[in-house]
């Protein structure tokens, strides 16, 4: 008679063979996330960028990201009682954002476990940053599928100690986005919009030009960064120097 067993489904593809069964030791790795697989398959995929084959953690990314946000969001909203939304998702931004899980996965050595291919292997992706946090977020959202969402938020707890710590609510900065659209506002101008103007080098190391600027103040900033994100934010940075 069939068992029910109740936690999230593992995904079809992690069955497949191909490259999932490639014995390697992640025992240390293991003891250093605190949490010991039991469907080591998850783990391996967790572990394989897309350069090295179609079946990659991508997948698995898009899943511990947003485990990640719940699980920081909610062991904010606990600790800090007094403090109000924004400020919350200041403090959230900084323990999630790309620089703090590539230096997480560096404390991990995730870099020496990555399965990398082609330019990703010859150009320093071990060492890359955008490389390294979606690996964390794909170890996340793997540990997730093994054992749930609270032994994830054990290991998140475990992992992100340090990061989360050393939050101080009353030293938390506003990103300069959130800042210009407040300065913005209290000047009774536009809210300002951002335009990618183009996107050039590799697929893992790409760089990013974008605009930004105010429209009824013809203002306009450009800033450079190795994503989207990054990039608006150095363009917001260079127009709050001149309004300020």
């Amino acid at each position: 008679m069939d068992t029910y067993k109740s936690g999230p489904t593992v995904p079809k593809e992690i069955e497949r063979p191909a490259f999932l069964n490639m014995a390697r030791n992640l025992d240390k790795l293991e003891s250093m996330v605190g949490y010991h697989f039991l469907d080591s398959r998850l783990l391996d995929r967790a572990l394989t960028h897309r350069s090295f084959s179609a079946f990659n953690n991508e997948r698995l990314e898009f899943l511990g990201d947003s485990v990640l946000g719940v699980i920081v969001s909610a062991i904010l909203y606990r600790l800090y009682t007094d403090s109000e939304e924004g400020e919350l998702t200041r403090m959230r931004a900084q323990v999630v954002k790309k620089d703090t899980l590539a230096q997480i996965a560096r404390r991990l050595q995730l870099g020496d476990h990555l399965k990398l291919g082609g330019s990703a292997a010859k150009g320093g992706g071990t060492e890359n940053d955008s490389i390294l946090a979606d690996a964390l977020e794909s170890l996340i959202g793997a540990v997730y599928l093994d054992a749930g969402l609270d032994q994830a938020q054990i290991t998140v707890e475990a992992v992100f100690e340090g990061e989360l710590s050393a939050i101080d609510p009353g030293r938390t900065a506003k990103d300069p986005k959130t800042e210009l659209q407040e300065l913005l506002q209290s000047k009774g101008l536009l809210l300002p919009k951002y335009k990618v103007e183009s996107i050039s080098g590799s697929s893992h190391e790409p760089d990013f030009v974008v605009s930004c600027y105010v429209e009824d103040n013809q203002l306009v900033q450009t800033g450079t960064g190795s994503s989207r994100k990054s990039a608006e934010q150095a363009a917001a940075k260079k127009l709050l120097l001149i309004l300020r």
